[in-house]
């Protein structure tokens, strides 16, 4: 852990200006999108006009009906992090990582490309010693070979270049190391339809990027790939509904599991597995 941990520092006395020159247009824009997106100043302006928020952040109201699956993810973290070193790849404000150090997690760590995210994470963190966070590229993070044992990746597939970043998380993984990998699924033509409709709520490379399962045969190349489970196929609809959200959920509960209509689900989970070693 002690040649990770240097490895870190080490990332972290990288200048702003030799960080910035490693970036492509791509990755500047989305870091650019994220700091903007995680703002904190941004989000009050924005909060004070429903028609801001509602352009720039209203699709977060949906997010507070995806209970059943926040609650597998939670799960997963906490058996998967507790005693071992933990990422939250690609961390935004860092609460995956937070929780996995809070569940007896080695040592927890996150990274994002935006400087914003990292600095409300390291606030978020304040006092605790298993845990650290710090601004790299998720396709090429400057981490040691095998030195992490489980990672979290949620709703950030989608914002990169898979043939890099599939590449970089086997290399960092070690033998039998684990992703649990959380992506909204590109097949149910209502939540395209959303999606087209709020421009501003995407970067350009990220509407174009949405996993499908031909992603998730690619994964295939890199790793052993189970336990796909598919959520949300109508419950998303509880986000603008509250009161309609129990029956939704009990909806769900059964399309999640018919082939075909379970693609139309607006969130999937797949666990990609590092081969260990013979």
């Amino acid at each position: 852990m002690e040649q990770l941990l240097h490895a870190i520092d080490a990332i972290d006395r990288i200048g702003n200006d030799e960080w910035l020159a490693t970036l492509d247009d791509r990755k500047r824009t989305e870091l650019e999108f994220h700091n903007r997106d995680r703002d904190p100043e941004f989000r009050k302006q924005a909060a004070s006009s429903s028609d801001t928020f509602e352009k720039f952040y209203g699709n977060k109201k949906y997010y507070g009906a995806a209970r059943r699956s926040k609650l597998y993810v939670d799960n997963w973290i906490a058996d998967h992090g507790r005693g071992r070193i933990f990422l939250d790849y690609a961390c935004g404000n860092g609460q995956y990582a937070l929780h996995a150090a809070k569940s007896g997690a080695k040592l927890a760590l996150g990274f994002d490309i935006s400087d914003v995210s990292v600095q409300n994470a390291r606030r978020n963190a304040a006092g605790l010693t298993n845990i650290r966070y710090f601004q790299a590229d998720a396709e090429n993070t400057r981490l040691p070979d095998e030195c992490i044992d489980a990672v979290i990746c949620s709703g950030m597939l989608h914002h990169l270049d898979l043939s890099f970043a599939f590449p970089e998380l086997r290399r960092i993984l070690k033998p039998g190391g684990k992703v649990l990998a959380v992506e909204a699924l590109d097949y149910n033509p209502a939540i395209k339809l959303y999606r087209s409709l709020t421009p501003d709520m995407r970067t350009e490379w990220e509407k174009a990027h949405i996993l499908s399962l031909k992603d998730l045969a690619f994964a295939g190349r890199f790793f052993e790939v189970t336990d796909v489970k598919y959520w949300h196929v109508v419950g998303y609809a509880g986000g603008k509904f509250p009161a309609l959200l129990p029956a939704l959920d009990a909806l769900d509960r059964l399309l999640e599991v018919i082939p075909l209509a379970n693609r139309l689900a607006w969130i999937f989970t797949f666990c990609l597995v590092k081969p260990p070693r013979n």
